[in-house]
């Protein structure tokens, strides 16, 4: 779920140093590259230009201004009831694993279209693809097992112009993760994944509830930056989920340079570390993330 926050300080000093969202949203500039904005756009209660956070056609257009102006992304929409992700700790995620394949490459960060990023559950949204093309000249592939959400992913490409550098596929079963989607021989230097951190539909309304509640809003428990089910929650949770991807993991070790997944509740981390270690993981990195009052990791590893 996005959380994206009401308060701009000058600078968001714990995003990533090459992220181009560190300071506040500049709405003046964005209102320019998207006019549409302008009717969302008003001073808040510290005299500073800002939009309703809790109103998602403010959000999802707000996410249009920002690709836009930053990335070049002329055309971006979701369906209704999808997932309208936080365009900075997007691009964080992007950024971070640019170190990690720094490493091998004398430091410097790899550019261009021979560096090959798996991006597992893409999303309707298709944003890890778009950002990390546009600032990096990557080619992905993006896996997704969602009807909808593959179409959609496969509009946005298309309305863009980036079929040379983005392929959608689509997973035949929530079972597999890589199965089914790296073809014999294919090799990526990275794999990247978002993945649900509930464990059912209940603990997703629990916690919208009471979002709701902070911000001072009787919604109940509707989800204001959407999401849906294999979106949001899987059946055990993030811990089974990233089980199940450290184990197809080993399957793939040749295919596969790097693996990543974003860990949203630490305590996930310990399961993650021995079942790495059974499967004799060869470097395991784990680097911190934070956006506003929310931290995540990124779990990083190889064979």
């Amino acid at each position: 779920m996005a959380d994206q926050s009401t308060s701009q300080p000058d600078e968001k000093l714990n995003l990533h140093p090459r992220n181009a969202h560190r300071n506040r949203y500049d709405f003046a500039a964005l209102v320019k590259a998207l006019p549409g904005l302008r009717e969302f756009v008003s001073q808040n209660e510290h005299d500073d230009l800002s939009i309703d956070f809790t109103d998602p056609d403010a959000v999802r257009t707000l996410n249009q201004a920002l690709l836009k102006q930053h990335y070049g992304v002329n055309t971006w929409d979701i369906p209704e009831g999808f997932l309208c992700p936080p365009i900075p700790g997007r691009a964080d995620y992007i950024h971070y694993i640019a170190d990690v394949l720094a490493e091998g490459n004398n430091g410097v960060v790899p550019t261009g279209k021979t560096i090959k990023v798996l991006d597992i559950g893409v999303g309707a949204n298709c944003i890890y693809p778009l950002i990390g093309h546009k600032t990096y000249g990557w080619d992905f592939v993006g896996s997704e097992a969602d009807y909808i959400a593959a179409a959609s992913a496969k509009k946005i490409i298309e309305d863009n112009g980036l079929g040379g550098a983005i392929e959608i596929r689509k997973q035949t079963t929530y079972a597999n993760i890589f199965d089914g989607i790296i073809k014999p021989g294919e090799k990526f230097d990275m794999t990247m994944c978002n993945p649900p951190f509930h464990s059912s539909s209940k603990e997703v309304k629990e916690k919208s509830s009471r979002k709701w509640k902070n911000l001072g809003q009787d919604k109940g428990t509707d989800l204001n930056f959407g999401g849906r089910n294999n979106e949001l929650w899987y059946e055990g949770g993030e811990p089974r989920f990233l089980n199940k991807m450290i184990t197809e993991s080993k399957q793939f070790a040749r295919s596969c340079k790097w693996f990543s997944s974003l860990i949203s509740k630490k305590t996930t981390l310990d399961g993650c570390y021995k079942s790495l270690d059974y499967y004799k993981a060869a470097d395991v990195k784990t680097i911190t993330m934070s956006q506003g009052q929310k931290t995540s990791r990124v779990l990083v590893w190889r064979f």
